[in-house]
């Protein structure tokens, strides 16, 4: 969410930040309704002024035995009463118009985010791994032989629908493997506290995170109105919905593993082979609250913690800054992380990381109070993949795999799956 106060102050700075992200500007239409709001606050107040003055000077009159003045001021006095309660309900229509109208624009980029209109516009700023020389040609994770009795498409759509999967034996255990060596290595080296958190939440968790109201046709509703997050940035975030932080309880990092649910709007006929995108799959997810000061410093802590998960697996990656045409709704800058795939011999992306500045926080009211201040301030939100689960399996399955359709497991998983160091062709663990 917006300041309304900084749109006040500085309306072409905002119109240029909508103007990166390829949107009109809005700051006419925007300030016009925060004008017309402000003089129905102003007109209840003098009202308000008004009904106090004449509720005094009410028992002077009875008491000097005025009645032409007594019944002049009651009445006034009811008056102002109907007065006022009729421009704070203007003033509410109001509010409520520019509310709903701010919660529908994007985040403004940090100023060195660079300029783009999609994909092809973002930046590399790192790379890391050499991806294998293979003398064989390689196949996507659903075509080796090793995975395909542990991954069954059919099923599942016969269960579910399409864009479902169903794991066994070999690949059902990786997959769980991989999920807690990534626990672990976040809660033991990276500082993150586990979370475990609910798959369902109400309107105002997902408003508060940016997912509602502008992008409800991503997540799935029950029927009796709950949400099933999308990632579990949503739960974790909303934990300081609400709330003043003491300074000294900042920066807050956390950790989640949960099952997520995505509708997937929009993507028909992109990545229908395979479980690279599932309406449900399981996501390592990072998030942390921070001191304005300190959110760019940790958004880079962030990212490497991300990446570190890929380099202890091995996996060659590279990461990219993404442009403000591609960038996510709340997010001030992005990192995407996108992992090789020797299976369509190109890089994926595997984590996004961002940092959302007090974005979120303003729609949560999510707030700390600085050592000594009197005022409360905003906190700071950031969150990332770490990492996507299913895509991690993926990405294991196609860069370990040999030429009689084996899969070699990472060593930093070998610990986590009992010591066995193999998928064989024939789909046993050894």
């Amino acid at each position: 969410m917006h300041d309304i106060r900084a749109i006040r102050e500085n309306p072409a700075a905002f119109d240029a930040a909508l103007a990166k992200r390829g949107a009109a500007p809005m700051s006419s239409e925007i300030l016009a309704i925060d004008e017309a709001r402000r003089a129905k606050i102003t007109k209840a107040e003098q009202a308000l002024a008004e009904r106090n003055a004449a509720s005094k000077n009410v028992g002077k009159a009875k008491a000097q035995g005025d009645d032409a003045e007594f019944e002049r001021l009651r009445a006034l006095v009811a008056d102002k009463k109907t007065e006022i309660a009729a421009l704070e309900d203007e003033a509410k229509v109001e509010d409520d118009k520019l509310q709903n109208l701010l919660a529908t624009l994007p985040n403004s980029p940090h100023d060195d985010v660079p300029e783009g209109a999609d994909e092809n516009d973002n930046i590399e700023v790192h790379r890391w791994g050499t991806p294998r020389t293979l003398d064989f040609d390689p196949k996507e994770h659903f075509e080796l032989a090793s995975v395909q009795g542990g991954m069954d498409f059919e099923t599942a759509a016969k269960l579910s629908g399409s864009r479902f999967v169903i794991m066994s034996g070999a690949v059902a255990r990786v997959h769980r493997a991989l999920a807690q060596f990534m626990l672990d290595t976040h809660t033991t080296e990276n500082g993150l506290t586990e979370v475990n958190t609910p798959v369902l939440v109400r309107d105002d968790a997902m408003h508060g995170t940016g997912q509602l109201p502008k992008f409800s046709e991503d997540s799935y509703q029950t029927t009796n109105g709950w949400w099933l997050i999308p990632t579990s940035e949503v739960t974790l975030t909303n934990t300081v919905a609400g709330e003043i932080l003491d300074e000294s309880a900042l920066p807050r990092r956390m950790t989640a593993h949960s099952l997520c649910f995505r509708s997937e709007a929009g993507s028909a006929g992109r990545d229908t082979s395979g479980m690279l995108r599932q309406h449900q799959f399981e996501k390592v997810e990072m998030v942390s609250v921070t001191k304005p000061e300190d959110s760019r410093a940790e958004l880079d802590r962030m990212t490497e913690c991300a990446q570190g998960i890929l380099e202890k697996l091995g996996l060659p990656y590279r990461t990219v800054v993404l442009c403000t045409g591609d960038m996510g709704f709340g997010a001030q800058r992005t990192h995407d992380i996108e992992v090789w795939l020797p299976g369509q011999d190109t890089y994926r992306e595997i984590s996004s990381c961002s940092v959302c500045g007090d974005f979120q926080a303003r729609r949560m009211n999510a707030r700390y109070r600085p050592e000594g201040a009197k005022k409360p301030e905003y906190v700071h939100t950031l969150n990332g993949s770490g990492l996507a689960v299913g895509r991690c399996l993926i990405a294991v399955l196609e860069n370990g795999q040999q030429a009689d359709g084996s899969v070699e497991l990472p060593e930093a998983l070998h610990n986590y799956t009992g010591g066995k160091t193999k998928i064989t062709a024939d789909g046993v663990l050894v």
